[in-house]
């Protein structure tokens, strides 16, 4: 699996989880090409033609960005209106990302009570559901998104495990079929407690 990890950070230098978690998936070897947009494409001018073709010479696609004010960054939306073209990511002949996995990683800034869906929250899922549906239209498989809240303030031990949880997760290939992952994930997790209760 060609994986093809696309940062999308104002700042990545000056970033402790966002660039910790690059550094961590590039050394883990199982990332094919890894980039910071930011830094590439300064002036936001970016070159479509590079980007659609690395796209069609990878399987998976990982984005990963801090969430700003409840949305992706602005270089990541732009992208998104540039290279995600019509008869290029969908349309009659649309079809160059169809079977193609998009993996989302995200950190957010603010604790898990103020995304829990209720009443003025929306839940990270939901917050994300603009990616999926672009995913959905784009024919690509949609894997289950990955993030961390309290990113702006939680420990950089915590950091680091998710990162490794990242590495670990980043090219399970059950993640194409998100449905059937999760259940695959309950099921498994069900057994965990049926062993550890003994009722096995």
């Amino acid at each position: 699996m060609k994986i093809l990890h696309l940062v999308f950070h104002p700042d990545l230098k000056a970033s402790r989880v966002n660039r910790t978690w690059k550094e961590q998936l590039e050394q883990s070897g199982k990332i094919y090409t890894s980039r910071d947009m930011y830094s590439e494409y300064p002036d936001f001018q970016i070159d479509v033609e590079k980007e659609q073709k690395l796209l069609q010479e990878h399987d998976r696609i990982v984005l990963q960005f801090p969430m700003y004010w409840w949305s992706v960054t602005p270089l990541l939306k732009k992208w998104f209106d540039d290279v995600l073209q019509y008869q290029f990511a969908y349309g009659s002949k649309g079809d160059k990302l169809s079977g193609k996995d998009l993996q989302i990683i995200c950190s957010v800034g603010g604790q898990a009570k103020n995304y829990n869906g209720f009443h003025m929250f929306a839940s990270v899922p939901e917050l994300m559901k603009p990616l999926q549906l672009t995913a959905n239209l784009a024919k690509m498989n949609y894997a289950q998104p990955l993030y961390m809240f309290n990113a702006d303030a939680c420990a950089d031990e915590e950091v680091k495990k998710f990162g490794e949880k990242w590495v670990e997760l980043i090219d399970d290939s059950r993640r194409a079929d998100g449905l059937k992952y999760t259940n695959e994930k309950i099921h498994e997790d069900l057994i965990d407690v049926y062993q550890q209760l003994g009722m096995d």
